[in-house]
């Protein structure tokens, strides 16, 4: 039995999020019938995480296992032709058999993005949020700097749902303006469920003066959820790098910043 990694990019727009769901389309449902087109039999793909309704993936990794013999290099091809335009299919690896694409990642990288001018703008209509009201990025990156490092982060973690722990280790969170475009850049060894979306938004709320940006460790330390920002909307937010332990993922980058693509 082969395992086979792959590397695809996705618009999240149209689907219910990645994981598989019994009335929705989603991400891994339509993947997983493309690659038992090709595969002949049916296949069960594990995601390198949840990504919510009209979130984005500029990078993903999903493994599956399979007894088809298709050389790796064919199969981004193969599936791609039975995926719809807004999912692709860049690269296949054949992994050792204790590779999983979640297990085995080592921390993430998410990119949320506003766009902030008075005028919206149709191209980044679900690819960023609109924001009208004037935003300082200094006051943001201020607040932001307060999340890195290991904290409890219950307090930007959507209420109702369950996990062992609410520690995590934020490795970066840096918050810069191109234009009008603000990008937030946020790596860590694991997200709560819309932990990015809350700490953009107690950003935000932090530039609106709403608190202090030097807020945030009293925020963090209280633990509740209503202390901090709002959780922004999913169509600003992009799944962008992942880092693993296995070779060849040590490190997963968008296609076109990867060293093989041409310019």
């Amino acid at each position: 039995m082969r395992n086979i990694a792959l590397q695809l990019m996705y618009v999240g727009t149209a689907y219910h999020g990645w994981q598989v769901q019994k009335n929705a389309v989603t991400v891994a449902g339509t993947l997983e019938k493309a690659l038992s087109s090709v595969t002949g039999h049916p296949v069960k793909c594990t995601g390198a995480g949840r990504t919510d309704a009209g979130v984005h993936a500029q990078v993903y990794v999903a493994n599956f296992r399979t007894e088809c013999r298709i050389p790796c290099d064919r199969f981004p091809l193969a599936v791609n032709t039975r995926l719809p335009d807004d999912i692709v299919v860049v690269r296949a690896w054949e992994m050792p058999e204790s590779f999983n694409a979640i297990g085995s990642c080592i921390k993430k990288e998410y990119t949320y993005r506003i766009y902030n001018s008075r005028i919206r703008n149709a191209f980044f209509v679900d690819r960023a949020w609109f924001y009208p009201r004037p935003l300082d990025e200094a006051v943001m990156q201020r607040a932001a700097g307060h999340f890195v490092g290991t904290h409890d982060f219950a307090a930007v973690q959507s209420v109702g749902t369950e996990v062992q722990s609410t520690v995590r280790t934020v490795h970066y969170f840096t918050i810069a303006r191109t234009g009008d475009l603000i990008t937030c850049k946020v790596c860590a060894n694991g997200f709560l469920y819309n932990m990015v979306r809350a700490m953009v938004g107690t950003c935000v709320y932090a530039a609106e003066g709403k608190f202090s940006p030097d807020a945030v460790p009293d925020i963090l330390a209280r633990r509740n959820r209503t202390d901090a920002g709002p959780t922004v909307p999913a169509g600003g937010l992009y799944m962008t790098r992942l880092w693993y332990d296995t070779s060849p993922l040590e490190e997963v980058v968008p296609f076109l910043e990867h060293p093989s693509f041409p310019g």
